[in-house]
C-alpha cells in the first residue's frame, strides 16, 4: 500500500461522487422548494437550495468505500453512523425547521455514541495545568459540552459563500498531516475524503449561479462531527502523545488552535448577546464574516481572510512550541492570538467606526468600487454552472 495511491483513490472518488450528485440535488431542492430564503440576517438576495450536506456526505462515503480497497476502513463505521445522524437531523431542520431542543438532544446522543461505542473522548489533558488522564465522570460531560460546542460553532460560521468549505478543507489538511505521521490511515482517508467532497461544493457555492447550493445544517452538523472526531482521536489515542512529545507539541493547545476562529467567534457573539440582555440563540449580524463583508470585502475574500487568520493562530502556536514553551504557555498563546485576531479585529473596527465614521464610510465605498476584476469570477461561473 502506498500513501499516494490511497490519496488518489480516496480524493478522486469523493470529488467525483460529490460533483456528480450535486446538480441532481439542486434540481430536487428547487422542485420541492427546499431553499434558504433571504431575510434581514442573511446575505443572499435570492432563495438558494440547502441540500449541500447530502452531496458532501455522499462524496465522503464513496471515497471511503474506494479507500477500503487499499486499507481496512471498517473501524470508521461508528463515525460514519454519527455523521449520518447529524446529516439527516440537519437536513430535517433545513426542511422542517425543527425545535432547537430536538437538535440539541440529537447532538448529545450522537456525542455519547462516539464516546461509548466509538471509544472517542476528551479524556486526557496531557499535562496541561498538571492534569493527565481524567475519570469518566469528568471527561464524559466535558466531551459532550466541548463537542456540542464545536458542532454549533461550525454551524454558525456558515454565513459567507466559500467560508465553511475553505475553512474545513484547511483544517482537514492539518489533521491529515498528523494522521499520516501517526500512520492512522483510516482517519487519514476520512480527512482526504472530506477534502475531496468539499471542493466541488466549494466551487458551486462560491461561483455558481444556477448550480449554487448552501451546505445547510445537514452539512455543517455533519462536518462538525468529522472535525470533532479528529479532535477526540488526537486527544484520546495514546500514540499521538508519544509522537508529539518529541516535538514539544501540546495536544490541547494544538486542537484549540486548529478551530480557533469559529470557537472564539462563537464565544464573542454569545457573550455579547448575553451582555445585551438577549438570548444567545437569537441570530444577528455580529459574526466576523459579517464585519468583513460590511467593510466591502467579497465573500470569497472573507472566506480566505478568516481561514488565514485561523492559520495564523496555528502558526503562532507552533512557533511557541518550537521555542520550548510549556503546554500551559502554548495554551495561553493560542487564547491570546485568538482574542487578538477575532475579538481585537471586531471591536477594533467597531471603535474606528465610532471615532472616524466618515473615513470608514469612504473606505467602504472605495473598496466596493475597487474589487478585483469580475472576469475571473464570470469565467468560473460559466464553467461551474455547466458541471
Amino acid at each position: 500500500m502506498t500513501t499516494t495511491l490511497l490519496i488518489i483513490i480516496t480524493f478522486a472518488t469523493s470529488f467525483i461522487g460529490a460533483a456528480v450528485i450535486h446538480p441532481y440535488l439542486v434540481k430536487f431542492a428547487k422542485v420541492k422548494n427546499i431553499v434558504d430564503n433571504p431575510n434581514t440576517r442573511k446575505l443572499q438576495l435570492r432563495p438558494v437550495p440547502v441540500l449541500g450536506g447530502l452531496a458532501i456526505f455522499f462524496g465522503i462515503v464513496a471515497g471511503l468505500l474506494a479507500a477500503h480497497t487499499v486499507i481496512d476502513s471498517s473501524e470508521l463505521f461508528v463515525i460514519i453512523s454519527a455523521m449520518m445522524i447529524m446529516t439527516y437531523v440537519g437536513a430535517l431542520d433545513d426542511v422542517l425547521d425543527i425545535s432547537p431542543i430536538i437538535r440539541l438532544i440529537a447532538q448529545i446522543i450522537t456525542v455519547l455514541i462516539l464516546v461509548y461505542i466509538g471509544d472517542l473522548s476528551l479524556n486526557n489533558l496531557h499535562g496541561l495545568w498538571g492534569v493527565g488522564a481524567m475519570p469518566e465522570y469528568i471527561y464524559v460531560p466535558l466531551t459532550v459540552v466541548a463537542v456540542v460546542g464545536i458542532i454549533n460553532a461550525l454551524n454558525l460560521i456558515d454565513g459567507a459563500d466559500g467560508l465553511f468549505s475553505i475553512f474545513c478543507v484547511s483544517v482537514c489538511t492539518i489533521f491529515a498531516t498528523i494522521f499520516l505521521a501517526a500512520q492512522d490511515y483510516a482517519l487519514f482517508a476520512l480527512a482526504v475524503a472530506a477534502m475531496g467532497a468539499l471542493i466541488p461544493f466549494l466551487l458551486h457555492n462560491a461561483f455558481g449561479i444556477e448550480s449554487k447550493m448552501f451546505v445547510g445544517d445537514g452539512g455543517s452538523l455533519q462536518m462538525g462531527v468529522v472535525l470533532s472526531v479528529f479532535v477526540m482521536e488526537v486527544i484520546s489515542n495514546p500514540s499521538y502523545s508519544t509522537i508529539t512529545q518529541q516535538s514539544n507539541i501540546a495536544l490541547v493547545p494544538f486542537v484549540l488552535a486548529t478551530l480557533s476562529m469559529p470557537v472564539f467567534d462563537t464565544l464573542r457573539v454569545m457573550t455579547a448577546r448575553i451582555a445585551r440582555g438577549i438570548s444567545p440563540l437569537i441570530g444577528d449580524k455580529t459574526h466576523l464574516h459579517h464585519l468583513f463583508i460590511g467593510l466591502g470585502v467579497s465573500h470569497i475574500g472573507t472566506a480566505v481572510l478568516i481561514t488565514l487568520l485561523n492559520l495564523a493562530v496555528v502558526g503562532l502556536w507552533y512557533l511557541s512550541a518550537q521555542l520550548g514553551a510549556s503546554a500551559d504557555v502554548q495554551l495561553y498563546v493560542v487564547i491570546a492570538a485568538s482574542l487578538l485576531l477575532n475579538w481585537g479585529i471586531y471591536y477594533g473596527v467597531q471603535l474606528l467606526d465610532h471615532l472616524y465614521p466618515e473615513q470608514m464610510n469612504r473606505a467602504r465605498i472605495w473598496k466596493s468600487h475597487h474589487r478585483p476584476s469580475r472576469r475571473i469570477f464570470d469565467f468560473m461561473r460559466k464553467i461551474v454552472d455547466k458541471m
